[in-house]
C-alpha cells in the first residue's frame, strides 16, 4: 500500500480503526475520560450554560450579555462625546468579564478559551483601555511620569 493511498482525500476524515473483539462478537469500550496527553484539541468550554437549560436562551447567556451589554452601552457615551466615560466603562466591562470567568463555573459563551487564558485576556485588556483613557489628553486624570519621559525620548 502505498503513502498517497493510506491517506484520506482533502475534506475527507480519517476513519479510525474498530476496537478489536474482546470475545465472540464482543467490542471494548473505550473510556470516555481525556487521555493524560493530548493529542488533539481540547472540547471548548463555551459550550456550558450559566443558568439552567429550562430558562430563556438570553438567560442562560447572561454573563455575555452582561459584558456586551457594558461595551455597547460605553460605546453609545463614546459617540454622544463623553469619550472618558465611555472608554472607562468599556474597560470596567472587559474587567468584569474576567472577574465572571474567574468567580463562575460556568459562564456560557463568555469562555472563548481556557479558564487563564480568558481572564488574562479580559483583565490585561481591561487594564490597559481604563489606563489609557484616564491617561488621555486634554487633562488627564492620571499622569505617569516614566511614561512621560519614554514619549518625550522616542519622539525626538
Amino acid at each position: 500500500m502505498t503513502a498517497e493511498a493510506s491517506e484520506p482525500a482533502a475534506g475527507e476524515q480519517p476513519q479510525e480503526p474498530p476496537a478489536p473483539p474482546a470475545g465472540p462478537g464482543r467490542f471494548i469500550r473505550r473510556s470516555r475520560r481525556f487521555p493524560l496527553i493530548t493529542r488533539d484539541t481540547a472540547r471548548p468550554e463555551g459550550g456550558g450554560r450559566a443558568a439552567p437549560g429550562a430558562a430563556p436562551a438570553p438567560a442562560r447567556q447572561w454573563p455575555l450579555l452582561t459584558v456586551m451589554g457594558g461595551v455597547g452601552l460605553g460605546l453609545l457615551i463614546v459617540a454622544l462625546d463623553a469619550f472618558r466615560a465611555g472608554t472607562v466603562l468599556i474597560g470596567l466591562s472587559l474587567l468584569a468579564g474576567a472577574f465572571f470567568r474567574w468567580a463562575l463555573p460556568e459562564v456560557g459563551m463568555l469562555a472563548v478559551r481556557s479558564r487563564f487564558t480568558d481572564m488574562l485576556t479580559y483583565g490585561l485588556l481591561g487594564a490597559a483601555i481604563v489606563l489609557l483613557s484616564l491617561m488621555a489628553q486634554p487633562d488627564p486624570w492620571v499622569s505617569i511620569p516614566f511614561l512621560d519621559d519614554v514619549v518625550h525620548f522616542t519622539v525626538r
